[in-house]
């Protein structure tokens, strides 16, 4: 896969995440909240990449936001209904008034990426959802950040604040041509002697090992792109020692085939005060809808983090591309995950 064949929607990645503590990331009480946005302004970023600036249609602020977070987007189409997206800030997050995005209109998708980028103009008034920070940008004495194709987005304030802060950092930042990237030339005007733009039609594929092997163990390996380049990252740092990198991902981890099995598991959903036996056909987010629990899920591919629930009792089974190992102590994304004990009890 090329570095830039990748959803801008997280109906890939989120995602996907790997991080040391996403339990620091925002999450306040409205990060379920829809607002009402208008697309102030769109432009074109680069080759089928279409930058969005989003105000709140009321003019009031908008809520505040970390580096690495997520916004879901919420919009009508004309053939396929309301579809809802996930897609990366990747504006100023000192900036209350606006929200930017960056949409790949990828043309081997479901056709909503497809729809922003051909049909959505400036004036458009749409619905937002967040924001979802999975993805945080922590403290560290230097950055080493790794980006591919439209990954590139989450990385971006990722970068600003490390600039701002002083901090020693240095992007590689690979796509299959110039003309897709956006947010390139930019980078290399801004910082030259910090970033490193790899277009594969001219200088072939990154060779991760070099890059990493420049790294230390102070050094925080950022990354966001497609699963490949993504699962390339894991294994160099794991082949040359160093601590496991930060990720993003736009597309769920498949399994191996046999790796997970069905069962019937048996769910409490304490809030609810209802008890329900979730056959090996139903995910545990399509029964909690049903009996009307307020948590409701987007991607359904265990990528978004909108379905994250709170286990109170029972060992759940985690099939998820999203939380840490500190986070799965207590918590499940319920749209993919299941159990390995018979039973759970769920705070919903």
């Amino acid at each position: 896969m090329h570095a830039d064949q990748i959803s801008a929607t997280r109906v890939a990645t989120s995602a996907r995440t790997e991080s040391p503590d996403p339990g620091i990331a925002s999450a306040g009480p409205d990060t379920n909240a829809v607002l009402d946005v208008v697309v102030a302004e769109r432009t074109d970023l680069a080759e089928d990449v279409v930058g969005l600036t989003l105000h709140r249609a009321d003019g009031g602020p908008l809520p505040r936001w970390d580096a690495g977070s997520h916004i879901d987007l919420i919009f009508p189409t004309p053939t396929l209904g309301t579809l809802t997206r996930q897609y990366s800030l990747c504006g100023d997050p000192s900036d209350n008034r606006e929200w930017r995005v960056a949409v790949l209109g990828d043309r081997h998708g479901r056709g909503g990426s497809r729809h922003l980028c051909d049909r959505l103009q400036a004036g458009a008034v749409l619905q937002v959802r967040g924001p979802r920070n999975h993805f945080p940008f922590a403290a560290a004495e230097e950055y080493l950040f790794l980006a591919g194709g439209i990954g590139i987005t989450p990385i971006r304030p990722m970068v600003a604040a490390a600039a701002a802060t002083g901090a020693r950092w240095r992007l590689h930042y690979a796509g299959r041509k110039r003309s897709r990237m956006a947010f390139a030339a930019d980078f290399a005007a801004t910082y030259p002697d910090k970033v490193h733009v790899i277009a594969e039609d001219e200088h072939g594929f990154p060779d991760l090992r070099s890059i990493l092997c420049g790294a230390s163990r102070n050094t925080a390996v950022y990354s966001c792109g497609p699963a490949p380049m993504l699962e390339a990252v894991v294994a160099t740092c794991q082949e040359l020692g160093l601590p496991a990198p930060h990720l993003e991902r736009f597309t769920a981890v498949q399994p191996e085939p046999g790796t997970f099995q069905d069962t019937p598991v048996d769910v409490e959903f304490r809030r609810l005060g209802v008890t329900r036996t979730v056959s090996e056909n139903e995910s545990i987010l399509d029964v909690a809808e049903e009996l009307g629990s307020p948590i409701f899920g987007s991607c359904r591919e265990g990528i978004c983090g909108t379905c994250e629930t709170r286990v109170l009792e029972g060992a759940p089974e985690h099939r998820d591309a999203l939380l840490s190992d500190a986070r799965r102590a207590d918590h499940m994304l319920i749209c993919v995950s299941r159990a390995t004990s018979p039973w759970l009890v769920l705070d919903a």
